[in-house]
């Protein structure tokens, strides 16, 4: 089976500044760890788009540099890198770094921290315009709540392919929290969002979001709601690991989700074949 992780996080602390890293997180995770990460997952064959970890703004297109040292350790296929979207002369030296640094194939700004409308202001739509033009996606990382901000945005620029992370990060609840999802208003914003059809949906994220341990259970609505919002073409598979694990368990709740709700080619297409479609991966 193949599988191209399309939101594979690697940071240390020592070659760059990461300022939100706190408790177990506060370590390297490089290419060693990833191996040791890997160990429990099935043996398939892996390809991995990193996302960029917040370190420091100005470090930007040095995080990218760094990231891609560590292609000969790891088989990377793609870089969804840091722009300051806020501002678009800064979006631009941005771009024209990026343009030099074949890897990258998208950029991503995180809005979760940020105020409702932060992605309707005008400079921040003609950056993301800029994006569009330079043949790059972009990756919304927002909190439930903000979807409709998402909305407007793939509205204001549809020549933009943007990439929802995590579900749009629904609230998720403990282990005990199995019930169906369908209903909720989180649902109905993911519906409303899939309706564009410049935008695509990472399944990732979703063990990061559960309070405690998590289990396959309380996690497929989640997966349910997603598939038949966006359907199988519009959906990619992605670990955020370190900040979402164990690996292993993910990978297997994803393919067996996958098994009893699609047949192997739609399977294929969530597991490597749209990552390498949306993300241009050559």
């Amino acid at each position: 089976m193949r599988v191209v992780d399309g939101h594979l996080h690697l940071w240390n602390p020592e070659v760059l500044t990461y300022d939100w890293l706190e408790g177990p997180l506060l370590r390297s995770f490089g290419p060693e760890e990833l191996d040791l990460a890997l160990q429990d997952a099935p043996d398939d064959d892996f390809g991995f788009v990193f996302v960029q970890a917040e370190c420091a703004p100005d470090q930007s297109v040095a995080e990218v540099d760094w990231v891609a040292s560590l292609a000969p350790h790891v088989p990377l296929r793609g870089i969804v890198a840091r722009a300051p979207l806020e501002d678009p002369a800064a979006t631009d030296a941005h771009l024209q770094a990026f343009a030099s640094r074949p890897l990258v194939v998208g950029v991503r700004r995180l809005l979760q921290s940020e105020p409702d409308g932060f992605a309707a202001e005008p400079g921040f739509r003609d950056a993301a315009r800029a994006v569009a033009s330079a043949g790059l996606s972009f990756d919304a990382c927002v909190r439930w709540t903000q979807l409709a901000d998402v909305v407007e945005l793939a509205d204001a620029v549809p020549e933009l392919t943007i990439v929802l992370d995590h579900l749009g990060k629904p609230p998720v609840g403990s282990a005990d929290d199995a019930a169906p999802t369908g209903g909720t208003p989180w649902a109905a914003e993911l519906r409303r969002l899939a309706r564009r059809h410049n935008v695509v949906c990472k399944l990732s994220g979703l063990p990061a979001e559960s309070e405690g341990e998590w289990t396959s259970a309380q996690l497929r609505p989640f997966l349910d709601v997603a598939l038949d919002a966006f359907g199988p073409h519009r959906l990619l598979f992605g670990s955020d690991w370190p900040v979402s694990a164990p690996y292993g368990r993910w990978v297997e709740t994803v393919v067996s989700w996958l098994d009893d709700r699609v047949g192997p080619p739609d399977r294929e297409a969530v597991l490597a074949e749209n990552a390498e479609r949306i993300y241009r991966l050559g």
